[in-house]
């Protein structure tokens, strides 16, 4: 796996990595990390590798769009000294334009979302060992629908940055549309947005897999 032993281990993002996380920082004691991804990955990781010992951090904000996210990001990530750091954002970016559409000014253009994440990878990359980018994700794989068209150009604006930008890239909404080729969105989450217990193992498959995760390590 590419998180050495004793990692700081930091999951930004918006309601989906949120999920109910303790706050201020959710780590530590008592299910600090919400019911979402990020608990799935801290257990996996606390489970398959227990001589790691690697600290997760859930620091998700439900509603952040992009620019939320790094207006926090001093804050909420670089001042926690971390050695691996993932973003998930877009969502609200996306979702904004379609639930407020006559309040444009609610929602982040393409443009202004690149920038805000590439501000977040350079501000973090001298800092870190590691950097995931993982697209935000909208379950359904209709491309008719109009949002979810949208979301996976906001995708794919990770997947530029992630390798313009030299982090690691973790395509999410791939792992998503594998799962809604044999049931509904409705069977995931009820907003095509929110995942529940079985999206959430999805989500925290996909960024493991891009971690190299052993999933077959006996310690």
């Amino acid at each position: 796996m590419l998180i050495e032993p004793r990692s700081k281990f930091i999951l930004a993002g918006d309601s989906v990595t949120d999920m109910g996380r303790a706050q201020p920082v959710g780590e530590g004691l008592f299910n600090p990390h919400g019911s979402g991804y990020p608990n799935v990955v801290q257990g996996l990781l606390t489970s398959v590798y227990p001589d790691y010992f690697i600290n997760v951090v859930n620091m998700g904000v439900s509603g952040n769009r992009s620019s939320d996210l790094l207006a926090r990001w001093q804050r909420d990530v670089l001042d926690l000294k971390p050695d691996w750091v993932s973003v998930m954002i877009g969502a609200n970016d996306v979702w904004r334009q379609f639930d407020t559409p006559q309040i444009p000014t609610n929602g982040v253009g393409p443009e202004d979302y690149r920038k805000n994440l590439i501000e977040m990878i350079r501000s973090a990359r001298p800092l870190v060992k590691g950097f995931v980018l993982m697209t935000p994700v909208y379950w359904e794989s209709s491309l008719t629908d109009a949002m979810s068209a949208r979301m996976r150009e906001y995708g794919a604006i990770c997947r530029e940055v992630a390798a313009q930008e030299g982090v690691l890239f973790c395509d999410a909404q791939a792992y998503a549309d594998r799962v809604l080729r044999h049931c509904h969105a409705n069977y995931i989450t009820w907003d095509r947005v929110h995942p529940n217990i079985p999206g959430s193992n999805v989500l925290a498959h996909a960024l493991l897999d891009v971690l190299e995760f052993d999933w077959n390590r006996r310690c």
